[in-house]
């Protein structure tokens, strides 16, 4: 079973989709490190990316994703998947794909990104992934939580949803 922790840059993608893993005893694949160079690289200077841009960085998650399957029963992703054709491209590595979808306000999502050092995605860009978001349709199995709680709750929303759909 795969389970991505999808969402707009700032919502906490990372954090909860190690804890989620920690708490599945799952492998963890951080999506922001599979990105092409000049993929970054462009983000950095404050360009968003395109579908374009998007396909090799899906396909190398998928390819990833699906090579940890064998060996482990869950992988959890964190990994932006705006789009329902970005999740339809991660889907090559599992159909049954789990969504956990983290929602919040504008101003808490600018406000962490302007505080998180080190990140190669500037605030800048907020607006541009805001507007590209597609949220998870009826079909998809998904749940959205939202990140204005606790971590630590969020996780355990999380991990109940993955249990209650991992069959």
């Amino acid at each position: 079973m795969i389970v991505v922790v999808m969402g707009v840059c700032g919502c906490g993608k990372t954090t909860i989709g190690r804890k989620l893993a920690d708490r599945l005893d799952a492998a963890f694949i951080e999506g922001d490190d599979l990105h092409p160079a000049g993929n970054t690289e462009k983000m950095a200077a404050g360009f968003p990316l395109d579908d374009q841009d998007r396909e090799p960085w899906l396909d190398a998650i998928a390819a990833k994703a699906a090579g940890l399957m064998s060996g482990a029963p869950c992988v959890v992703v964190s990994c932006s998947a705006l789009k329902r054709s970005y999740r339809d491209r991660l889907r090559v590595a599992d159909p049954n794909l789990k969504l956990v979808h983290l929602i919040g306000s504008r101003s808490l999502l600018q406000s962490r990104m302007i505080e998180r050092r080190g990140h190669f995605m500037p605030a800048g860009l907020l607006d541009s992934q805001l507007a590209t978001l597609q949220a998870p349709e009826a079909d998809e199995t998904a749940v959205n939580l939202n990140i204005a709680g606790q971590p630590d709750a969020i996780v355990e929303q999380a991990f109940a949803f993955v249990t209650l759909h991992s069959s």
